[in-house]
């Protein structure tokens, strides 16, 4: 099954979105993917803060950002891979 280039996270748990980030990024990696969306939803914002935590100490993470309008604004984070 090939990879794309975004991965939903929405009603999970924090430690089931963790778990399918971390597996996710390395994943688009491998695939040779530089650019990808983590759809986390608006919700309450606990796990927006807790996945931008992960990336921002995953070793696979170049930078990351919070979607612009028209990427998902608030529900989504866009990141880099390293």
């Amino acid at each position: 099954m090939p990879v794309i280039n975004e991965v939903h996270l929405r009603h999970l748990t924090v430690d089931e979105a963790l778990l399918k980030l971390d597996k996710y990024l390395d994943d688009a990696l491998m695939a040779g993917l530089y650019q990808v969306r983590v759809v986390h939803g608006k919700g309450t914002g606990t796990l927006r803060q807790v996945v931008r935590k992960q990336l921002a100490k995953h070793p696979l993470v170049k930078s990351y950002r919070p979607g612009d309008y028209g990427e998902g604004g608030a529900g989504v984070t866009m990141v880099e891979l390293a």
